[in-house]
């Protein structure tokens, strides 16, 4: 058995050099995306006080409550490993006066995330997320534009089929009226529901929709739904959202419980899952909010007020790395590896490895690359690199050659070798290199 500290910690695994092309394939995409709708790169601390996502989350949230990594400094100061991305975004709004640049500000995120759960395929304690934020702007074309550039990017990365999963759960003037309803229906089956929904029903009625108990399941089947409770303007909101999905025909059903885990969400709440729409309705349930929603989000019109008297409209969406590499696996998606070196640079002797040590720069400057095993003295252990590397061509560079001026040239597969000038042999495999 091996140490426990030459272990990874459960739940933390690390990113071997063979599924990195993955996670630089979907930075790439996130990327090209982001710069495409106008985003911005931004990085925040994985460490914040804790404050920021006691307050922002909501002290009723699974993840405030069960889920952050948190410790007292040694300055007596309270941090939190970060567990989610919009609240630290607002933070950095307000910190750094960003209300006074021309909005809406859009901003884009990637990083790690830390969340203390239980293990499982598709879902670790340290985790890594892309996300975008739209701050300063109320319309509904912006919550759109969200959900379809989330779309979009997980179609780039050939994840089908998609569907969108989307709700309205009102703003502060509608939902405390839709919560009573709620809490009604609950409380008149208190004796079916699990122990966690009758702590939520007190603290925040919205959560138990996001119950996953089997038992829960049954109840939420038949609650009433805040659709039917939206006020006039989160109603007409609503439905501009769909209209212009619609008109970008993008495949969505409408979730009536979905509410996402987070308490600064206010209206549009939405996730993207690896399900055909025409799945549902069809006895092939789907558990929104499980570990195999892709991309999830919604609008936080309130959450900057949380922290400070200024009202901020705002918009976002995250998505799970992890998760996504899962399915352009499942699809069957089959990256090339980097392009490896054609050439391989050998030396012999003290003047031939510090000839072949400028040599490598050149090659280096010139954007050229080149394998080369410096700290080997033996041409015969390091043309067999060259052969296990399967090069094209190798370099040599002996005691004679460098006195001379010249190098030798060895083509792999033939065995064919020639000799050139040193102070041109760049510039000729630039050219042997094009053929």
């Amino acid at each position: 058995m091996a140490k426990k500290f030459l272990q990874t910690p459960q739940g933390m695994p690390d990113i071997l050099p063979k599924e990195q092309i993955f996670f630089e394939r979907v930075l790439a995409v996130v990327k090209d995306f982001a710069h495409f709708y106008g985003f911005k790169k931004i990085d925040t601390p994985i460490l914040e006080f804790t404050e920021l996502f006691e307050k922002g989350i909501g002290y009723s949230s699974d993840i405030v409550e069960k889920e952050m990594y948190t410790f007292e400094t040694r300055g007596g100061d309270s941090l939190t490993l970060r567990p989610e991305g919009t609240a630290p975004i607002a933070r950095v709004y307000l910190q750094h006066g960003m209300q006074n640049l021309p909005q809406p500000l859009k901003l884009y995120y990637w990083g790690s995330f830390f969340r203390h759960e239980r293990p499982q395929e598709g879902r670790y304690r340290q985790f890594h997320q892309f996300g975008f934020e739209v701050l300063g702007e109320q319309s509904p074309a912006i919550d759109a534009q969200v959900v379809q550039l989330s779309y979009r990017i997980l179609e780039a990365l050939k994840i089908k089929p998609l569907t969108i999963l989307i709700n309205s759960i009102g703003c502060n003037l509608c939902r405390p009226y839709f919560k009573k309803v709620l809490k009604n229906y609950y409380n008149a089956r208190a004796g079916q529901i699990c122990p966690d929904c009758k702590k939520r029903l007190k603290k925040n009625p919205l959560r138990v929709l996001d119950c996953k108990e089997e038992k829960c399941q049954q109840v939420k089947n038949q609650a009433p739904k805040i659709i039917d409770h939206l006020c006039e303007e989160c109603k007409n909101h609503f439905r501009e959202v769909l209209e212009f999905l619609d008109e970008v025909h993008l495949p969505y059903i409408l979730d009536h419980y979905l509410v996402r885990g987070l308490d600064y969400y206010t209206r549009t709440v939405f996730e993207i899952v690896p399900v055909d729409v025409s799945d549902f309705g069809k006895g092939k349930e789907f558990e929104a909010g499980s570990q195999a929603t892709l991309v999830g989000g919604g609008r936080y019109d309130d959450l900057i007020k949380l922290f400070s008297r200024k009202e901020v409209p705002a918009m976002g969406s995250a998505g799970g790395i992890e998760r996504i590499i899962k399915e352009m696996k499942l699809g069957g998606e089959r990256l090339p590896h980097s392009k490896g070196p054609a050439i391989f640079l050998a030396q012999l002797g003290d003047l031939g490895k510090r000839k072949s040590l400028k040599l490598f720069e050149d090659f280096q400057k010139a954007k050229i690359l080149v394998a080369e095993s410096f700290g080997r003295d033996s041409i015969k252990s390091q043309l067999k690199i060259a052969d296990k590397l399967r090069v094209k061509y190798t370099l040599i560079l002996g005691q004679k050659e460098a006195l001379d001026g010249t190098i030798i040239l060895r083509e792999m597969e033939s065995g064919r070798q020639e000799i050139m000038k040193l102070d041109k042999v760049v510039d000729m495999m630039k050219k042997r290199l094009k053929r």
